[in-house]
């Protein structure tokens, strides 16, 4: 009867977590004990030697999180974290993000990706 029991796994509840398969990061992090560090994690460290040119295509990625960023501290309600529970700041998040889509919807002509 034991043996048709499932397993019990211990361990946190929810969804097991991810590490990511590379990391990008700018020459501020370019020593060898950090990329040390993402290798023992199994992570790929992407990162600029210095006194080198930077990474291709890394200024494109960067300006999207830098623009998202700025859009979402328009909202005040954002920029300074007022509220105290979690679910309510989240809720502010979702409906600020809706209003950013929003508004690229309406100002949208239609010719360009």
């Amino acid at each position: 009867m034991c043996s048709t029991a499932p397993r019990q796994f211990a361990g946190r509840p929810g969804r097991p977590r991810r590490r990511f398969a590379a990391l990008l990061a700018d020459k501020a992090y370019s020593s060898a004990a950090f990329r040390q560090a993402c290798r023992e994690r199994g992570t790929k460290p992407i990162i600029p030697k210095p006194k080198t040119t930077g990474i291709k295509g890394l200024g494109r990625l960067r300006y999207v999180v830098e623009q998202t960023f700025a859009l979402l501290h328009q909202c005040r309600r954002l920029a300074v974290r007022w509220e105290r529970r979690l679910d309510i700041h989240d809720g502010f998040v979702s409906l600020a993000c809706v209003l950013i889509c929003w508004r690229r919807l309406i100002t949208w002509d239609g010719h360009s990706c």
